[in-house]
């Protein structure tokens, strides 16, 4: 159990990593942008909020691909731990949207509420823009829709995290 736990830890610190962390979670971000474009599903203001996360991932993990020091791990550690537990709230409430007992009080926001300084849905339509109602829930796989699914993907990023930020602090290694 103690060569895992190492195992784990030192695996931490190498760029290929990270690297996985940053190519699972942008290929994320293309088949989301393939399930808008390719199949026409329109994200409304909770997917969107989900892809912000998910791209919040993105970018923590490129920091330390691109460079790999105590300092730009603990930067992506952060980042992926917040990332992973707010895209899995948001997805949360995603779920409890859709299913809610009275559909008419579900409901949520039209223009997605970014701070002033990142109007991401003014500055890149294209991949922030919310066109798509809240409650619809027509793509299905395995009997779940898609913000089911994007609850276990953050689930498993956010357990991903946790057993890989144990492994380092039980090892006793800085970031």
């Amino acid at each position: 159990m103690r060569s895992l736990i190492h195992g784990i830890s030192q695996w931490a610190e190498h760029k290929s990593s990270w690297l996985v962390l940053f190519s699972t979670s942008l290929a994320l971000e293309v088949a989301a942008l393939y399930f808008q474009y390719a199949m026409g599903l329109k994200p409304c203001i909770m997917c969107i909020y989900q892809r912000t996360a998910m791209y919040g991932i993105v970018f923590s993990a490129l920091i330390v691909v691109i460079s790999n020091n105590g300092f730009t791990r603990m930067l992506g550690f952060a980042g992926w731990a917040v990332s992973a537990g707010w895209g899995y709230l948001l997805a949360t409430e995603h779920v409890e949207l859709l299913n809610a007992s009275n559909p008419f009080f579900a409901s949520c926001e039209i223009v997605p509420n970014f701070p002033s300084w990142l109007q991401l849905h003014e500055w890149i339509p294209a991949v922030f823009a919310a066109e798509g109602d809240c409650l619809e829930n027509t793509w299905q796989f395995l009997s779940m829709g898609m913000a089911e699914w994007m609850q276990i993907i953050f689930a498993t990023y956010a357990i991903a995290f946790i057993v890989v930020f144990a492994c380092r602090l039980l090892d006793k290694k800085p970031f």
